[in-house]
């Protein structure tokens, strides 16, 4: 302040005043004009206004974190950007983090968020260690779980049933003649909503009187493109006979398609595929994949528009009860089954 002061001609409590957005004694075009020079003044010299001691008196950081599991993953980049694109009207910023799918990852980077006083928390998933739950209990901001429909949720949730949207894509494979149908997935340690897809694979095979227990493991999350590929030979030496493959993701699952095609084997005559979430690979490969498209935008929005609700409650002193958003998620069938 001393700096600014000394190069514009006015005192410490001038610019102190300026920076606060408090008025001058003298008229108020006068008063605006100087603050804007003393801003201006402030930015040719480098400074920026350290907001801490605003936030702890005003108990307003200005931001809300979000956790996602990667950022190299569309799906997920989609969503922080829906997401950003619902706050950033109400002048609020989101600081991202990324958990590499790993609970711990996601505790480590939560106390450190946390530290700096965030108005609210976007979780991916319902998976997080005790004491992470513990902190966001103890943290008393918004916290939106993503991507999933949970039993306990911390407060808010905003997604689908992984585990129903893999049993409608069964049945309808089923209803296109498919029997023999196969599920290839990542280690359920790894990835919950992999799990969930899984379980949902198989509640859907047993309902329909089929053998489920056609299932692969290959990989920790994400399960890659080079997983799909390793699965497809997997897959044929333990069951030859396989019709129909489930894979985790649209990305395992043109990986499964790639093998496929450099064995000579036609897609879906000798096998047929199906993925998961909807990704661009999967609509602009041959045969075009079968997928489960979610919208990823959608859920991203949803989400920042209940965390500015649920801010503004806690700026008025109350809490919001806790919600369930629903976000549909469709059965796009193509030429791969």
């Amino acid at each position: 302040m001393a700096d600014v002061a000394a190069r514009v001609g006015v005192s410490k409590m001038t610019v102190s005043r300026a920076l606060s957005g408090a008025g001058g004694s003298s008229g108020r075009h006068d008063s605006a004009a100087l603050r804007q020079r003393i801003l201006q003044t402030c930015h040719e010299m480098g400074y920026v206004l350290d907001q801490t001691p605003r936030t702890f008196s005003s108990k307003r950081s200005g931001f809300v974190a979000a956790l996602i599991p990667a950022l190299n993953n569309s799906n997920f980049s989609d969503m922080a950007h829906g997401l950003t694109a619902a706050v950033e009207a109400s002048g609020l910023q989101v600081l991202l983090g990324y958990t590499d799918y790993d609970v711990p990852t996601e505790e480590r980077l939560l106390r450190a968020m946390l530290t700096r006083r965030p108005e609210g928390v976007v979780l991916t998933g319902g998976s997080h260690t005790s004491a992470s739950r513990e902190l966001l209990q103890a943290a008393g901001v918004p916290v939106i779980e993503t991507w999933d429909l949970l039993t306990s949720p911390i407060e808010h949730t905003v997604g689908f049933s992984n585990a129903e949207a893999v049993a409608d894509l069964v049945r309808q494979l089923h209803a296109k003649g498919y029997r023999r149908i196969a599920f290839l997935g990542g280690v359920p340690e790894s990835d919950a909503r992999g799990a969930d897809r899984r379980r949902g694979f198989e509640e859907a095979m047993r309902g329909l009187g089929l053998d489920a227990r056609r299932t692969l493991r290959v990989g920790q999350a994400p399960v890659s493109m080079a997983h799909g590929a390793q699965g497809v030979a997997q897959l044929l030496l333990r069951w030859p006979d396989v019709e129909a493959l489930v894979c985790v993701s649209d990305h395992a699952a043109f990986g499964a398609l790639a093998e496929c095609q450099r064995r000579g084997w036609e897609v879906p005559g000798r096998l047929a595929i199906a993925g998961f979430g909807g990704f661009e690979v999967g609509a602009a490969c041959h045969p075009r994949l079968t997928t489960v498209a979610v919208d990823c935008v959608g859920i991203g929005r949803a989400a920042g528009e209940l965390l500015l609700r649920a801010i503004e409650a806690v700026r008025q002193g109350r809490r919001l009860p806790p919600e369930t958003v629903m976000v549909p998620y469709r059965i796009e069938l193509r030429g791969s089954t």
